[in-house]
């Protein structure tokens, strides 16, 4: 009889399977990590396992013995997005009929489009008006259909991500300049339209205490995590500018040229296509995950955004960390 939980993660190297895949191992999982190039330092407790999540026989190998899969893999940049995605979502599915592993997806408010605004709970309704957006439904409406062929699904849906290892995301691509001091922070919103934010290391906590109790959740399952939720949208750059001392110029984003650029670059083509989550309040309902949890993790946030922006090297005191180092709280 199999004493220990395992769990498979395919997108280690990225923030959400990175978090989860270090919050499931500090609950004592075994947890086998698949790249296509291992970073054992990265998380030395994992087993390592070269493979790539569009290709199938590398999927179902690593997925055995697997209570779980942790379906956190995105193709890096958005290049080639919709013709890779549904593929490799169809070849964590075929592991997860053959291993019987539950599979846990990262959920976005993508899905949404602004009939489901100003509250998302996660009975709400999933019409979405950009090209992401149908793409996000038609994977969770794959998952949920994979039921009847006995797969079992997980969604734990948040609002943006940020934090030490949060890698490619509108905070470091749109609002701080890694690797610089933070002069100027650039708010992409309307400033007075709520937001919601993630921070990776307590999504990551929240997913594992889901998982923990994986057999009191029905086939398929959603729930929200509600974050850092700011009414004030630009709340967030004033923490920025708070936990920096009180430093950096509050900007907004130059959304026209953004626009005029998009058809010449990709990055603001997907961006510009979002823009609507800025114009409009979303706020994610975490009820049902406080009833069935009791909590949800959550770290104060000039603390979450001090050892992000150390992480990202913005503070002239990490800049003696080697990379790949880890100054913040474990």
């Amino acid at each position: 009889m199999k004493d220990e939980k395992r769990a498979l993660v395919l997108g280690v190297t990225g923030g959400a399977g990175y978090e989860i895949a270090r919050a499931l191992i500090q609950r004592g999982w075994q947890v086998r990590a698949v790249a296509r190039r291992p970073v054992p330092a990265r998380l030395p407790q994992a087993e390592w396992v070269v493979g790539d999540a569009l290709n199938a026989a590398d999927v179902a190998a690593a997925a055995i013995g697997a209570d779980v899969i942790v379906h956190g893999v995105n193709p890096p940049g958005y290049k080639d997005w919709a013709k890779l995605v549904l593929p490799m979502l169809e070849n964590t599915v075929a592991a997860a009929r053959i291993s019987g592993a539950r599979i846990f997806l990262p959920g976005t408010i993508y899905n949404y489009g602004r009939d489901a605004l100003p509250l998302l709970t996660e009975d709400a309704p999933q019409r979405p008006h950009t090209r992401k957006g149908r793409i996000r439904v038609q994977m969770e409406q794959r998952l949920e259909a994979a039921t009847q062929e006995g797969v079992r699904t997980l969604i734990l849906r948040s609002g943006d991500f940020f934090g030490p290892s949060a890698g490619n995301s509108w905070f470091s691509q749109g609002m701080v300049t890694p690797g610089k001091p933070v002069t100027k922070i650039t708010y992409p919103g309307k400033r007075d339209a709520g937001h919601a934010w993630a921070y990776l290391p307590d999504y990551g906590q929240a997913a594992a205490a889901l998982l923990d109790r994986e057999a009191e959740l029905t086939a398929f399952e959603r729930f929200h995590f509600r974050g850092h939720y700011f009414a004030r949208g630009v709340e967030i750059a004033e923490a920025i500018r708070a936990a920096n001392g009180g430093q950096g110029k509050i900007t907004g984003m130059p959304w026209p040229a953004l626009i005029l650029l998009s058809p010449f670059v990709r990055l603001f083509r997907e961006l510009a296509e979002m823009r609507y989550l800025w114009e409009e309040t979303a706020e994610l309902d975490n009820a049902k995950l406080i009833s069935f949890l009791g909590h949800e993790p959550h770290t104060d946030i000039k603390d979450a955004l001090s050892w992000t922006l150390a992480a990202m090297g913005c503070f002239p005191e990490a800049a003696d960390h080697a990379p790949g180092a880890r100054p913040w709280p474990a």
